[in-house]
């Protein structure tokens, strides 16, 4: 645990209920570096959210990460309502349930571009307010037992987000590291995890500046970052396609070493992948994209192997351009 963050005391109510039996979002919380407000939430009753067809996993212990991602579909839409945030909503678990056969909603909240947030798995809500426990999602390959996932309406490869859905990102997740006392440098992007440019280039790069407003807004340093593994992807060009051009021809890959990511670097990478079982269409979360072949964090281990030091290969990458 990070100096000067620590368990908080809680001063406020306890929960409210609707009067459907659902959870609503009007607690306040208090520490002794500040206010901390839980923000309005809408629980899957509120937006009329399907039954999961299995019960909900929930796990005992908090978890280690909070996680950003961005929905893709249906795009950057100016529709703010909270009826629109209440259809996505129950989009996105139809999304996850009959195309990619998950018992409910991957992630375990949601924010439209209008900062509407919404409970998304069953029951994240009322686990989250107890702060001891995890609901286990669908949303990072490998890691859901650990993390707990915000989707983010929208698609912010180049595009920035509104500043309705920021704030409301920063109050969440203000909230979430309270709750779990989860330093703020662990607030991290779906690319931090498996090969996919989820969250997005601009709302990645601006998780810097996420965790710096967590950091101030709970009372806790923040540590200097660290250097992460960079995303390759097809058409990138550059000193770090080409390292990893000769990485994957000493593991055998017939592809030039140019430092273009053209086909052949695509399908070597894509070969990986599914030799250790991780040929995956990037996000499953993410409505209709495929990212097969890219190059990010689950493929540079394999890459670099374990003989040689990850966090020293992390900043070689990081100065290569």
């Amino acid at each position: 645990m990070s100096p000067g963050f620590r368990r908080r005391t809680l001063l406020g109510a306890g929960l409210a209920a609707t009067v459907t039996g659902g959870l609503t979002a009007r607690t306040a919380r208090a520490t002794s570096s500040g206010h901390i407000t839980e923000p309005t939430i809408y629980g899957t009753a509120e937006w009329e959210a399907r039954p999961p067809s299995e019960d909900i996993v929930v796990v005992d212990h908090p978890p280690t990460y909070i996680v950003v991602h961005h929905t893709v579909e249906p795009g950057n839409t100016d529709d703010v309502s909270r009826e629109h945030a209440f259809e996505i909503s129950r989009a996105i678990q139809n999304f996850h349930m009959d195309s990619r056969g998950w018992i409910d909603t991957g992630q375990q909240f949601t924010i439209s571009r209008g900062g509407h947030i919404t409970e998304g798995r069953h029951r994240s809500l009322e686990i989250l307010r107890e702060g001891k426990r995890h609901v286990e999602g669908t949303n990072v390959a490998d890691f859901n037992s650990r993390v707990i996932g915000i989707e983010n309406e929208g698609l912010y490869t180049k595009e920035d987000t509104p500043d309705t859905l920021w704030d409301a990102l920063s109050d969440l997740v203000t909230y979430m590291a309270y709750q779990y006392d989860i330093p703020p440098q662990l607030i991290m992007g779906h690319r931090d995890f498996n090969s996919t440019q989820c969250p997005g280039d601009v709302l990645y790069g601006r998780l810097v500046e996420l965790r710096g407003t967590v950091a101030r807004r709970l009372g806790t340093p923040l540590p200097p970052s660290v250097p992460e593994w960079p995303l390759l992807r097809p058409g990138d060009e550059g000193e770090r396609v080409r390292v990893a051009q000769r990485l994957l021809r000493e593991r055998g890959a017939r592809v030039p070493a140019d430092g273009v990511f053209g086909p052949e670097t695509r399908a070597a990478v894509a070969d990986i992948a599914a030799a250790h079982g991780l040929d995956t269409p990037g996000c499953a979360a993410c409505a209709h994209v495929d990212e097969r072949g890219f190059l990010g964090a689950d493929i540079w281990p394999l890459l670099v192997g374990q003989e040689r030091s990850a966090s020293e290969w992390k900043r070689r990458l990081a100065l290569a351009r």
